[in-house]
């Protein structure tokens, strides 16, 4: 802790230089300056006060043995007492709550983000899942107050997804759901099934963040851009009624192909939106191998073929693999009602986290 507590003394002081320079007139002026500015003084605001907490405690606990040192009276000296223990209990509690939030911070965190579900193995009944698995993160998102809206699909004839593309906008999207990303497994009955018997599929989910152009940018030539009749299944028909677009990352190969907005332009932007995300997350994943590596113990690798959890409809159950937890409420998970999962996969991402810097900090 006490490593900590020396780059706390700085962050205060940088915390205090921030402050200046938001009461500055020439930054005040620089509205992307101040921008930036006020979301680092944000960011650090909640660490600088518990820690300023953390060291008012601590000088009140030190006032407290030297008032007991020199006072007579016992009345007054039992009351030091008591209040110094409910002190460094208060002491404990800030401690736990600062080294979480001096946890490296995940820059991704405060993003919306782009989700990709795909039926997988299983036929007609993967992509029946794949519908379930959205009406679930709908729900969810309702829950939290996002916005979700469908940015491309792919729908079957029994009324599933081969694929659908959404984009989830809110406070903190990418935070809680970034470890979705992965191979989800139903085991139940089809609807098709005549002999009662259970079936086994899947479906898998991408979660990208949704980047910026400030964050990382397409080169034009790297693209190809083709345009066709929203109402054909694609070619280059350039006309006055071509408001379909098909953009392809030409190093990559990777495509994006909109048609559910009323103009061109909106779709090329959506299209640009979809494909800036892929993009990116292609090249991250270029280097998924090296940072797995480093950080085996995290959870799960965002590969989208490691089966992270199964929902088993026969026994009301979902197990997530990666933390070993099963909790009988299939019912209700698949209703919106992921905070038990979620929470407690943060929770143990947080505590290989604490763990790694318990070891760094000997």
């Amino acid at each position: 802790m006490d490593k900590i507590m020396a780059q706390l003394e700085g962050l205060i002081a940088h915390y205090e230089e921030l402050q200046e320079m938001m009461a500055d007139p020439e930054v005040i002026n620089d509205t992307k300056r101040y921008m930036e500015i006020s979301k680092e003084e944000a960011d650090l605001r909640e660490v600088v006060e518990k820690y300023k907490k953390f060291k008012a405690d601590k000088q009140e606990i030190a006032d407290n043995k030297e008032m007991m040192a020199s006072e007579s009276d016992p009345d007054l000296i039992e009351m030091a007492k008591a209040e110094n223990t409910e002190l460094e209990q208060e002491i404990v509690a800030l401690e736990d709550q600062i080294k979480l939030l001096m946890l490296p911070k995940d820059p991704n965190d405060d993003k919306d983000i782009i989700m990709e579900i795909r039926g997988a193995a299983g036929g007609d009944e993967a992509s029946l899942f794949a519908a379930d698995l959205l009406r679930m993160y709908e729900k969810y998102a309702e829950q939290q107050n996002w916005q979700v809206s469908v940015v491309d699909s792919e729908p079957t004839e029994v009324g599933g997804y081969k694929r659908i593309a959404i984009m989830i906008n809110g406070n903190k999207v990418y935070s809680k759901l970034k470890y979705e990303n992965g191979a989800h497994r139903v085991q139940r009955i089809p609807v098709t099934e005549s002999q009662g018997r259970v079936h086994t599929s899947t479906a898998t989910v991408a979660v990208m963040p949704e980047y910026e152009q400030v964050d990382f940018e397409i080169d034009p030539k790297d693209l190809r851009v083709d345009v066709y009749r929203s109402s054909g299944a694609g070619g280059q028909h350039i006309n006055k009624t071509s408001s379909a677009v098909r953009m392809t990352h030409l190093p990559t190969g990777i495509a994006v192909a909109m048609q559910d907005q009323r103009s061109q332009q909106q779709n090329r932007e959506k299209a640009l939106q979809i494909l800036t995300s892929r993009v990116y997350d292609y090249y991250e994943s270029q280097n998924r191998d090296q940072y797995d590596a480093k950080r085996k113990d995290a959870v799960g690798t965002g590969d989208r073929s490691e089966r992270i959890r199964t929902y088993n409809y026969p026994q009301n159950r979902v197990t997530d693999h990666r933390i070993g937890l099963t909790i009988n409420k299939l019912d209700r998970v698949m209703n919106g009602e992921m905070d038990e999962i979620i929470d407690a996969l943060i929770l143990y991402n947080q505590t290989k986290q604490l763990e790694e810097l318990a070891d760094q900090n000997g």
